[in-house]
């Protein structure tokens, strides 16, 4: 007969660093919204509102973690693809609604080369000098890296029609919605075998890193709502003050996107996917990390293309400039490359970290 009390297995509540959380991310509210609506300052308006973002993403991811461990880490990982870029996909939204469509664009490739490049890059400099090389399973790096790079050639493929200037080219709206709604059926199409493969072959593994769910279901569902709610009003305080902050600073809208957004967007998943890797979870803080840009190229971007037509936004297409579709090609061979072998050390990671500085700094003048 089992010794565990009826209290011992309920739902503890929010801990020290949820409570610390929540504090910071009303606080940060606070400050956004009165430096939107009173003060004056375009820059603190706009810092600002980037650490709301970036703190209610927070909440969002952990609201997502909390509710996902009741039924397992396969509809973890579906609930994190569904809700946990809610924040990302407001930015972009607001700024489509404002014409900011290059912004937008670069946000996109942004995302992917932040988590390709600049993430897993520090995860594996962080995981490479603390435990040495570090291991991760071979097929599913290699099944997740050819995944990868299906789904990047299918978003950019219009690009490539408007570069040689095929007979698509002047169709380029339109191929980008039939692009879109192929890569939403892909995902759909992968859902059942990325769920039997995370509870069959690696459903021990990746249990052992989630602890059991400490808020009640009502908590969590609760401070879901709440943070995604707000996350959409600062989002649109977030796209308010990026114009003039990026006209103060000189900054170009490839620039903001590509950078700026896109890493204020993604900052969670980039410290979730260090810590892993710190703690020598390496083929989890892989799975973390590749899993973002993947959705965000079989979700995120055409979810936007559908968005911008049926809302009546500027219209965004999948036609990038050729430097953005350069640059998240190599980000995707180098990743690949790199990781085919089930190896990783801190000298790759800062190899991946060098090249995103150097695309970075291209973007810097548009």
């Amino acid at each position: 007969m089992s010794t565990e009390t009826p209290a011992a297995r309920a739902p503890a509540g929010l801990n020290r660093s949820d409570l610390i959380l929540l504090g910071l991310s009303v606080a940060a509210i606070v400050a956004a919204a009165l430096t939107r609506y009173v003060g004056d300052g375009q820059l603190l308006a706009f810092a600002c509102a980037a650490v709301a973002v970036t703190l209610l993403a927070a909440v969002v991811g952990r609201s997502v973690e909390q509710l996902g461990d009741r039924f397992g880490p396969g509809a973890t990982g579906v609930l994190q693809s569904a809700l946990g870029n809610l924040p990302e996909l407001f930015i972009a939204l607001f700024a489509l609604k404002a014409g900011l469509v290059a912004v937008v664009q670069a946000a996109l490739i942004g995302s992917i080369l932040a988590n390709l490049l600049l993430v897993l890059g520090l995860a594996f400099i962080t995981g490479g000098l603390k435990h040495g090389t570090q291991h991760i399973s071979s097929s599913r790096a290699q099944q997740i890296g050819v995944m990868l790079f299906v789904s990047v050639a299918a978003m950019v493929m219009p690009s490539v029609a408007a570069f040689i200037h095929s007979p698509a080219e002047p169709h380029e709206a339109t191929l980008s919605v039939l692009a879109s709604v192929i890569l939403i059926i892909l995902f759909a199409l992968s859902l059942p075998a990325s769920l039997r493969r995370d509870e069959v072959a690696d459903g021990a593994d990746v249990s052992a890193h989630h602890e059991p769910p400490r808020w009640p279901l009502a908590l969590a569902v609760a401070l879901l709502a709440v943070s995604a709610g707000a996350a959409a009003f600062v989002s649109d305080w977030f796209v308010t003050a990026l114009e003039p902050a990026m006209q103060t600073l000189g900054i170009s809208e490839a620039f903001a996107g590509l950078v700026i957004v896109a890493i204020a967007g993604n900052a969670i998943e980039n410290v979730v996917g260090i810590q892993l890797a710190l703690k020598n979870q390496s083929e989890y803080a892989f799975a973390v990390i590749i899993n973002s840009p993947l959705q965000i190229a079989l979700v995120l971007a055409p979810l936007l293309v559908i968005s911008s037509n049926l809302f009546g936004f500027a219209t965004l297409t999948l036609v990038f400039s050729p430097l953005l579709v350069v640059a998240v090609l190599l980000a995707v061979l180098l990743t690949v490359l790199i990781t085919f072998d089930g190896h990783s050390n801190w000298l790759e990671g800062a190899a991946l970290v060098g090249l995103y500085g150097v695309v970075a700094a291209t973007f810097w003048w548009g």
